[in-house]
């Protein structure tokens, strides 16, 4: 079952006008962090001062103005730890390759895979409103600086190709899996957490690898709602699922499901088999929402990249998730509603 959460209050204080970025750094599609569980689970907590630092932020319009808001806590839960990331290195398949490639329209244009899109950086994202995508921040930002496909960064939306002796259509043999192509649509603006753009390329907060894109019209399509993460043990088998355009499997949206080894306060750890291409993707879960008596499912988590962890002497590997507590959940919520009312029931 959902759990119900009261979700403390994110407000902006302020907006200041920032120089245009330069757009310089190269988009990488994944983050690596050689700081494990149990490195991030003894951290110190964050004060008040920093937790509203970082969750202060960055947005960016597609003319390439930037600005800079800062935030406003009220009712403060437990906050996620400062902890950071290093070294990067490849992204593993562990043993048996679990991954499903999703194929013929009839599951790629039906929820929940048709929520998941294409950014023009490389990365995947989900769509979580009428006009918002959710993803990771490293597929906009390295820490120091905007990607360079950041300032005309566009979403792409799978569609079968057209045929019915239309224009461009292509006779193929029916028995073919059907080709599909990217509808691609602009986006208006991003919003992402000074928690990931304190960092900087060596020294990243993992724990706040996310940010949302606003389109510059809707989608039309339907999209899945974000939620508060519960802890792992409350996870329907323990498990998660998310769908994603890993790289090595180019043109093709892949789905995969895997139990979550560890956790900590703002991150999962899991095994699912991924590639490159697939950070960003939603991390989400099917639980019965009592208030409505109906299964529901929701984010709870950004997938965001590889860690080697040293595990008394052994090196272990995890791919890591960003999980949405109650305050990412208040400050993505107020990025897509504009009005905190809205969002104090995570």
């Amino acid at each position: 079952t959902w759990p119900s959460y009261r979700v403390p209050v994110i407000l902006p204080q302020s907006t200041l006008n920032l120089d245009k970025p330069q757009f310089d750094a190269e988009a990488r599609l994944e983050v690596v962090s050689p700081c494990g569980p149990t490195c991030h689970k003894s951290s110190p907590l964050p004060t008040y001062e920093e937790v509203k630092n970082y969750l202060s932020y960055e947005t960016l319009y597609a003319n390439g103005s930037l600005t800079e808001t800062e935030v406003g806590i009220y009712i403060l839960s437990n906050s996620g730890d400062g902890s950071r990331g290093k070294s990067r290195t490849k992204r593993q398949i562990y043993g048996y390759d679990s991954r499903f490639s999703i194929f013929g329209k009839d599951f790629l244009l039906n929820y929940p895979f048709s929520t998941s899109v294409k950014l023009s950086t490389g990365c995947t994202g989900t769509l979580v409103a009428e006009k918002h995508v959710l993803t990771a921040a490293h597929c906009i930002h390295d820490g120091k600086s905007y990607v360079k496909g950041a300032q005309k960064l566009r979403v792409g939306f799978l569609k079968p190709k057209l045929k019915d002796g239309s224009k461009g259509a292509n006779i193929t043999n029916s028995a073919m899996p059907e080709k599909m192509k990217f509808q691609w649509i602009r986006v208006k603006r991003t919003h992402v957490p000074k928690g990931w753009i304190k960092g900087n390329a060596n020294d990243i907060g993992m724990d706040y690898d996310y940010a949302l894109l606003e389109l510059k019209k809707p989608h039309k399509r339907k999209f899945m709602k974000i939620g508060v993460s519960p802890p792992a043990r409350q996870l329907p088998g323990g498990r998660i699922h998310f769908s994603g355009y890993d790289n090595d499997r180019p043109g093709n949206l892949v789905y995969r499901f895997c139990d979550v080894k560890d956790e900590t306060y703002d991150l999962l750890y899991q095994q699912c088999d991924a590639q490159p291409g697939a950070s960003g993707s939603g991390v989400y879960v099917r639980m019965w929402k009592r208030q409505n008596h109906k299964w529901e499912r929701k984010i709870i988590g950004i997938f965001s990249g590889h860690q080697w962890v040293d595990m008394n002497g052994t090196p272990q590997d995890f791919n890591v998730a960003v999980r949405i507590t109650p305050l990412k959940y208040a400050q993505i919520c107020y990025w897509i509603k504009g009005n905190y009312l809205d969002c104090r029931e995570g």
